[in-house]
């Protein structure tokens, strides 16, 4: 006898979340394309291809996907009604309260899901590493913007200062995996803006 009713239908939007949160806990090499399919709601081979092409197209598009949402706490780097401590700050705080919400996994996406490929996955890695230099781009025209306007002495290191924060807020992620609660990673950041105070009054 032929099946009646309609067809289940395919909702990509859902698929491509739902793929982004796998490839956030488990990372790229480790999520097969059976895990994949059975996340994205038992979709058969042919309706995977279908709609993503690969897994490496997936993944680059689940990036996409971070980095319009979940990302996003980066971009008060260039927000420019903040002063520019005050927009670093910011940026510490929301990722840490971003990267320890139980909602969906811990840590950064970018930070975490390429960075143990192996060397065949060069350019899955250089997908997210991409990515982590566009923030910290951002994050080096804050500093600068702080040197322009006068904020920090005109003798500051803008990329020692740009690589003291960003390796700050990379080490987020692993603490935020590891299970450190919010509240601890706030008073670090609290103590790392410190640094910030000494730039604008050296000794």
């Amino acid at each position: 006898m032929a099946r009646t009713g309609r067809p289940r239908i395919f909702d990509r939007d859902e698929a491509l979340l739902q793929a982004m949160m796998l490839f956030w806990e488990q990372g790229f090499e480790a999520t097969s394309l059976l895990q994949l399919r059975a996340a994205m709601g038992d979709i058969s081979a042919a309706s995977f291809y279908a709609a993503f092409e690969s897994k490496e197209a997936l993944y680059k598009e689940a990036v996409e996907r971070y980095m319009g949402t979940f990302g996003r706490v980066t971009e008060s780097f260039s927000d420019l009604t903040l002063s520019p401590r005050e927009a670093i700050e910011t940026t510490l705080r929301s990722t840490a309260k971003m990267q320890t919400d139980t909602a969906h996994p811990s840590g950064c996406l970018i930070v975490l899901s390429a960075s143990t490929c192996s060397s065949k996955n060069n350019h899955i890695r250089d997908i997210a590493a991409d990515k982590r230099k566009l923030t910290r781009n951002r994050l080096q025209d804050c500093i600068q913007r702080a040197v322009d306007i006068g904020e920090i002495p005109a003798s500051t290191n803008v990329a020692m200062l740009t690589t003291v924060f960003d390796t700050f807020m990379q080490g987020i992620s692993t603490q935020a995996r590891d299970g450190v609660p919010f509240a601890t990673l706030d008073q670090a950041i609290t103590e790392m803006m410190g640094i910030w105070d000494l730039t604008q009054h050296p000794a």
